[in-house]
């Protein structure tokens, strides 16, 4: 098996805790890569590194929070590498392991006491298509406290035509993110669905929706002179005009995470107890 390690840089834990991954994966002769930012960071292993869209493993273990998972799974998305995330955020849905438990995962992992948890993502075009959304893509209005005027149609059928501060289109995924911060369902990532979820709708009768994911999701921006931008997973945007036009479907290829256990909902009512 040959690993790869990335981390969020910018945090000093994260940092030290990747190095000590790369110095147990080294001791147990696994053929190791590191990102070559990150071993910038560390000052060594430079002769194993490598930019992560060109590493070729069989597996990355993503040191840090949900957006750092984000990140490296957006790049590694088209090799189908699965993604093992060690928990250094505040929540972390998207990542199994706490610090604590890592060294104690790792040697599961290497057991091959693993399997692999497919997830389902969002094609998304405007004009053209853009990078794909595992969690969510979040539509808001460039200026604060101005609202959006949009139509919201499920395979051609008018769902919903309303005034809001934004709107979410989430995958199962990104249910337990943003969209459920809005007031949206928590959905089983087995369950094939997707989530419209209006941000402060200017409407009592506009509420969350889920639809099928087979379902083609498109939003058009109907109030001239007032522009938009769309946040796909918190790392890409995309400015919005008038009468513009997104369209959303399930996307044929999935993220893939290694997980140790099938415990979902045990997960979320950890992840939710208590203040974060």
């Amino acid at each position: 098996m040959r690993i790869g390690v990335v981390a969020r840089f910018d945090i000093d834990k994260s940092v030290e805790l990747a190095g000590k991954i790369v110095e147990f994966l080294i001791e147990k002769d696994v053929d190791t890569l590191i990102e070559t930012n990150l071993a910038s960071k560390l000052n060594k292993y430079h002769d194993i590194t490598s930019d992560l869209e060109d590493m070729d493993v069989d597996m990355v273990v993503a040191v840090g929070g949900d957006g750092t998972v984000l990140r490296t799974q957006g790049i590694i998305n088209q090799k189908k590498i699965p993604l093992f995330g060690i928990n250094m955020g505040a929540v972390g849905f998207l990542t199994e392991i706490d610090p604590a438990e890592t060294f104690t995962a790792l040697e599961q992992v290497l057991a091959g006491k693993y399997f692999v948890d497919k997830r389902t993502q969002l094609r998304v075009w405007h004009n053209k298509e853009l990078h794909k959304a595992l969690n969510e893509v979040v539509i808001m209005t460039q200026k604060p406290a101005k609202m959006l005027h949009i139509e919201i149609s499920v395979d051609d059928e008018v769902v919903e035509e309303l005034r809001a501060d934004g709107l979410i289109i989430a995958t199962p995924s990104g249910s337990t993110a943003y969209s459920m911060s809005a007031g949206g369902p928590i959905v089983d990532p087995r369950v094939g669905a997707f989530i419209i979820v209006p941000i402060c709708p200017f409407k009592l009768g506009a509420r969350p929706t889920v639809v099928p994911n087979d379902s083609v999701i498109k939003v058009k921006f109907l109030r001239e002179g007032k522009k938009a931008v769309a946040v796909i997973d918190g790392q890409f945007e995309e400015e919005i005009n008038y009468m513009d036009e997104f369209i959303f479907k399930k996307a044929e290829n999935y993220a893939y995470f290694v997980r140790l256990s099938k415990n979902f909902y045990r997960r979320v009512r950890e992840k939710l107890q208590g203040d974060v």
